[in-house]
Order: structure tokens, then C-alpha cells, then sequence
């Protein structure tokens, strides 16, 4: 006989588990694009706020950081003077 589960989300579908009915021991069943996606720019953030932190002790690292800084600034100034 093939075991029934319970799917529960804590988080209104974004990530759903499964569990086998009267065990405690569930696990990850489906995790929605949004969810990743946002799991991911969080991940990139945080890889940013890495780099910038490693900046300060490496004066290549910072040199590069100029020149991407310089680029971006270049190439989306508005005619007016503003980002």
C-alpha cells in the first residue's frame, strides 16, 4: 500500500513540504519560481555587500569596483545630469 501524506505551506504556497500521515519528519516538495528567484537576488546582495566589504583591504578589488561604478554612472546618465 503506498503511504499518504500531508502537504503543508508555512508560507501560503511559495514553498510546500510533504509528510507522510502521522510522522513528524517532512520534507521539501516544491519551492515556487518566485520564492528562488527572490532566493537568489538575496544571494546576490549579499555576494555584493561581500565584495564591497573585501574592497577595503584590496586595492585591485577596489580599482575594479571603480571602473564598474564608472561604466554604470557613463552610460545611464540621463541628460539632465541625474541618475
Amino acid at each position: 500500500m503506498k503511504p499518504s501524506y500531508v502537504f503543508e505551506s508555512p508560507d501560503g504556497g511559495e514553498t510546500v513540504y510533504r509528510r507522510e500521515l502521522g510522522t513528524n519528519r517532512r520534507e521539501l516538495h516544491h519551492v515556487s519560481d518566485r520564492k528562488l528567484e527572490l532566493q537568489s537576488e538575496v544571494a546576490r546582495t549579499q555576494l555584493w555587500h561581500n565584495i564591497r566589504q573585501a574592497s577595503k583591504n584590496d586595492p585591485a578589488l577596489a580599482e575594479m569596483l571603480n571602473q564598474v561604478e564608472t561604466y554604470y554612472r557613463l552610460k545611464h546618465q540621463s541628460w539632465g545630469g541625474q541618475d
